[in-house]
C-alpha cells in the first residue's frame, strides 16, 4: 500500500473522530497528548542476498594484469601435477625471474595477454553473505497523540510523531566468493580462488541514515471510571505502517559498490585482468537505495494520571513486529542495466516508550 493512502486513511479516521464530538455521556470524548517518543529496535541483523550479471561459467578474455593481479587469484591449494609446490607459489617465482621479464611481461610490468590467455568464472553469479546485514538504531522523537473515546473505556487512539533520522547500522563484510579456472597461454589449466572484497559494513559509523514514518492506529481499553479514578491503566492493539525516506547511503561504501559495478562490466567486457586490478570499466555505475513500506501489529501497555479534570500525564510501552526489505542496486547509467542486486531484511521490532502530558476536551 503506497505510502499517501495510509495517510489519507489515518488522517480522514482522525477527522471522522474530531466530528462526532459530544460530552452528553459524562465524560471527555477527545483527549490530544505531547511527550517524548523513544524507539528501540530489537531486531537482528540477516545476511545480504547479492545477484550479479556475470553468470556461472561465464568465459572471459583475461588482458594484462599484474603480477600481484594474477597471482593472487590463483586457487593457493592447488599443486602442480607430480610436485609438492604449488601453482602459486612456482608460477610466481617464474614471474619474478628478471631473466623471463621480456617473454612474460609487458613494457608495463604486467603479464602479458596471451600468457595470461582466458578465465571461467564461477561463483559471482549469487551468494548469500553471512554475518552482513543492517540493523536500526536507538532514536529520540517528539510524540503525538489523538484519541476519541467511544465511551468511558473504550478509544481509538492515533499514534503519530515528528518523524525522526534514523541511523542504520551495517554488520559484516561483504566478499565475493571467486573460483574457476584458468587457461593460460602456457597451456596450463589452474584453479582459481578467490574471495573479492566488496564493502566492510561493519567497520563504519553508519552505513546509512533514513527518514522514517510511521504512524500507527490503535483500539484501546481504559480501566477505572473518569472523575473517581486519577489513575487509570489501559492496554492497546492495532496497525502501524511504515515507511522511509531520506534514504542516504555512506559515502564510502557506495563508492566500495560502485567499484564493485565496474569489476562487473569488466568481466562482462572480457577484461577479466582488469577487473582483478580493480581498473575503470566502459560503465558509469550508481547506486540506488530503497525500501519497502509495511504494515505490522502493534500492541501496547499504559497508564494516564489525572491532575485536572482537563489535564493528565501518559506513559505507555509499544511493541511492533515490525519488518521491511531494503534494497540496493547497482545500475549501469550507460545502459540502464542492473550489474549488481543485492537484498536484506530489516528487522526493525521496535519497543517504543512514551511519556507525556495531555489534554482532554
Amino acid at each position: 500500500m503506497k505510502k499517501s493512502t495510509i495517510v489519507k486513511t489515518l488522517l480522514s479516521t482522525s477527522l471522522i473522530l474530531v466530528a462526532g464530538n459530544s460530552f452528553a455521556d459524562g465524560f471527555k470524548r477527545f483527549s490530544v497528548s505531547a511527550g517524548w517518543l523513544h524507539v528501540m529496535p530489537q531486531g537482528k541483523a540477516n545476511p545480504f542476498n547479492i545477484n550479479t550479471m556475470v553468470p556461472n561459467g561465464q568465459t572471459a578474455t583475461v588482458g594484462a594484469i599484474s603480477p600481484d593481479g594474477f597471482i593472487n587469484a590463483l586457487d593457493p591449494n592447488a599443486l602442480v601435477p607430480d610436485s609438492d609446490a604449488t601453482y602459486k607459489d612456482t608460477l610466481a617465482e617464474l614471474i619474478n625471474m628478471p631473466e623471463l621479464a621480456s617473454l612474460l611481461k609487458d613494457e608495463n610490468g604486467n603479464i602479458k595477454s596471451d600468457i595470461t590467455g582466458t578465465a571461467t568464472v564461477e561463483g559471482l553469479e549469487s551468494w548469500r553473505a553471512q554475518g552482513t546485514g543492517l540493523e536500526a538504531d536507538d532514536v529520540d522523537t517528539l510524540g503525538l497523540m489523538f484519541n476519541y473515546y467511544i465511551n468511558d473505556n473504550v478509544s481509538l487512539q492515533l499514534i503519530a510523531g515528528l518523524p525522526p533520522k534514523v541511523d542504520i547500522n551495517g554488520k559484516g563484510e561483504i566478499i565475493a566468493p571467486m573460483s574457476g579456472i584458468a587457461h593460460t597461454g602456457l597451456g596450463l589449466e589452474i584453479p582459481l580462488m578467490k574471495d573479492i572484497p566488496i564493502t566492510n559494513l561493519g567497520n563504519k559509523s553508519k552505513a546509512a541514515t533514513v527518514r522514517a514514518w510511521t504512524p500507527a492506529i490503535e483500539a484501546q481499553y481504559q480501566f477505572g471510571k473518569s472523575g473517581v479514578n486519577k489513575f487509570r491503566p489501559y492496554v492497546g492493539a492495532g496497525l502501524m505502517y511504515s515507511h522511509f525516506s531520506n534514504i542516504k547511503l555512506n559515502g564510502q561504501i557506495r563508492d566500495d559498490l560502485i567499484a564493485a559495478g565496474h569489476m562487473i562490466q569488466n568481466v562482462l567486457d572480457d577484461q577479466a585482468g582488469a577487473a582483478l586490478d580493480g581498473k575503470t570499466s566502459s560503465a558509469n555505475p550508481f547506486v540506488k537505495v530503497k525500501t519497502t513500506d509495511a504494515i505490522a501489529p502493534i500492541v501496547s501497555v499504559g497508564a494516564t494520571y489525572d491532575f485536572t479534570e482537563n489535564w493528565y500525564a501518559v506513559a505507555s510501552v509499544s511493541y511492533a513486529k515490525l519488518n521491511n526489505q531494503a534494497k540496493i542496486d547497482v545500475i549501469d547509467a550507460n545502459t540502464g542495466k542492473r550489474l549488481i542486486h543485492s537484498t536484506t531484511k530489516v528487522d526493525i521490532d521496535p519497543l517504543i516508550t512514551y511519556l507525556g502530558v495531555g489534554y482532554r476536551f
